[in-house]
């Protein structure tokens, strides 16, 4: 019998000093976006499975957890990415017809772990723009990214660039079962070029080849030049590149700190992005604490197919890898029915002070509060001195 205070795997509580840093994190980053002009939306936990699921492919389907609703009868879903939800919201609840820019941050519940160490209960943050198909909207969510990081105090971050029309033209007007694409974009992710190989050995020889190269088209600004050298000119595939030098050059000037790459095999979220797309790194993580980019078709099961372009993280993540600010000091007082001592108590809280009132027979344990000041009766009146 198991015991009734252990958790499921993957999933674990958050105790008080590391839920007050992500608590700050979550208030910086949302000052942060509502600077950019994002509006906040607080999409339920909770939705009718189609939904919840709409054309986001079959990775976010295995990651969802599903239950049937006992008032309806119908499958739901608790969502394991918000951003479906989002563009719902923007499709018919705000059915705006120029630029909208929203922002969100809340749990998201996934079936399986991302990783051997992840948690199955992130919580998300993220920011979107609607409704605009230049480069423009890219380049903001970019700057939005990686101010939202500085906010944190991350130094030095490392943003790896890629774009989704590159493999998708590569394979464009080539017939392939679904089993053997995913194959293929298995192999790019992975960056195996025997598997690869093996996946893509029926394809026309020039599209065998692109797909090779891709796997070794990842570093600094060399990469664009080899990438215009040895894949097909195919349409879609130059444009990505031009776009992609923009991004970089945008990114070196806005954000001198920030070192820029390329990964031109990064095609993981396949069915999800449409376009340029990238992955922010930090020192002490192997794996992406920022992931954004372009996905243009998200709303057209909706009805709206417009243009979209978005970036999320997980905000436990974040609070792992960026420091965190000491706690404020607090101040100790005694407890007491006393009406001047209940009133000073009072306003100094509605200063914006932690008052730490210290219960009967718990007296020694006054060390344990970062307490560096006490309330004191001094002269028939309660004031506050240094300890």
């Amino acid at each position: 019998m198991s015991s009734a205070w252990l958790l499921p795997e993957h999933i674990a509580d958050v105790l008080p000093a590391q839920a007050r840093h992500i608590e700050e994190l979550r208030s910086g980053l949302l000052d942060v976006a509502r600077g950019y002009g994002c509006e906040l939306v607080m999409p339920p936990l909770l939705e009718h499975l189609d939904s919840l699921l709409s054309g986001t492919g079959r990775e976010l389907d295995l990651r969802t957890f599903k239950l049937v609703d006992q008032l309806s009868g119908r499958t739901l879903g608790v969502r394991a990415d918000a951003t479906p939800q989002v563009a719902r919201i923007d499709a018919h609840l705000l059915n705006r017809e120029g630029v909208t820019r929203l922002c969100y941050c809340g749990p998201v519940l996934h079936a399986r772990p991302a990783g051997m160490h992840s948690t199955r209960e992130p919580l998300q943050f993220g920011a979107e723009i609607y409704g605009h198909a230049g480069l423009e909207a890219d380049l903001e969510v970019q700057d939005l990214a990686l101010d939202c990081l500085h906010r944190a105090g991350l130094a030095a971050p490392v943003l790896d660039l890629a774009d989704a029309r590159i493999a998708r033209g590569l394979l464009a007007g080539v017939p392939l079962p679904a089993e053997r694409l995913a194959d293929v974009y298995a192999a790019l992710a992975a960056k195996d070029a025997s598997w690869l190989a093996r996946a893509a050995r029926t394809l026309p020889g020039d599209v065998q080849r692109g797909l090779a190269a891709l796997v070794s088209l990842y570093g600094s600004d060399e990469i664009i030049a080899e990438a215009r050298r040895v894949l097909p000119a195919r349409p879609g595939v130059q444009a990505a590149l031009d776009e992609l030098e923009r991004l970089a050059r945008h990114a070196r000037q806005a954000h001198p700190e920030v070192r820029v790459g390329f990964d031109l095999a990064d095609v993981g979220g396949n069915a999800y992005y449409s376009g340029a797309r990238f992955a922010i790194y930090a020192a002490g993580s192997s794996d992406a604490i920022a992931r954004g980019g372009r996905y243009d078709e998200v709303g057209s099961v909706f009805g709206r197919n417009r243009p979209a372009v978005g970036f999320s993280l997980d905000l436990k993540e974040l609070a792992v890898l960026a420091p965190a600010k000491a706690p404020r000091a607090a101040i100790r007082a005694p407890w007491g029915e006393d009406a001047a001592l209940r009133a000073e108590i009072r306003r100094l809280r509605e200063q914006g002070e932690i008052v730490v009132c210290i219960l009967p027979g718990h007296q020694p344990e006054a060390s344990e509060f970062d307490c560096d000041r006490e309330l004191v009766a001094q002269h028939g009146a309660w004031a506050v001195r240094p300890l």
